[in-house]
């Protein structure tokens, strides 16, 4: 078991669902940690990440991360940084209930361009349309009728890919 430092690029966390199919839980970028609960509890994965673009990660053990934490006396530190990404998690399970879909387009595409600072292309969305569906638990005619209107508004550039063409067009539509 290994602990990964994403030193560049963006990842997907997701849940496994008991009929095969997965949740996007969060989505994690330069500077944040993998793993780093399954080796601290020694249980089993809760999780699993999938790279959106090209990733540089940086690995150690389970048992020298662990031998680290001790040496510093960075238990605390860590726990604080877990329930700080734990506490991230939240609003994709709030998004699927309570925001129109439109609202949580927005936001899924906004949190993703927020992470992409040393990619080639930071205003492109390295998702799918099916992927935009899939981790907001909607339908993809949904979500292609939605990202239609956003292009229509300006907020997306037209073409075969997603690409932000206004953050604040977006932010607006995202209510933030």
């Amino acid at each position: 078991m290994s602990v990964l430092a994403l030193i560049r690029g963006r990842v997907k966390v997701l849940g496994a669902e008991p009929d095969g199919g997965q949740l996007l839980l969060t989505l994690r970028g330069s500077g944040d940690l993998l793993g780093e609960i399954a080796a601290r509890s020694s249980a089993p994965r809760t999780a699993t990440v999938q790279a959106v673009d090209e990733c540089t990660t940086h690995s150690i053990s389970a048992r020298s991360f662990n031998a680290f934490l001790s040496e510093i006396d960075g238990h605390a530190a860590l726990a604080d940084y877990v329930v700080s990404k734990l506490s991230q998690t939240v609003p994709y399970q709030v998004q699927l209930i309570h925001f129109s879909p439109d609202r949580r387009i927005a936001r899924l595409l906004l949190e993703i361009v927020s992470l992409a600072e040393l990619t080639a292309d930071p205003a492109r969305v390295p998702f799918s349309q099916q992927e935009v569906a899939d981790a907001l638990g909607m339908a993809r005619s949904t979500v292609a009728h939605h990202l239609q209107q956003l292009k229509d508004a300006g907020a997306l550039r037209t073409g075969p890919r997603i690409v932000v063409a206004s953050i604040p067009l977006l932010r607006q539509v995202a209510g933030v």
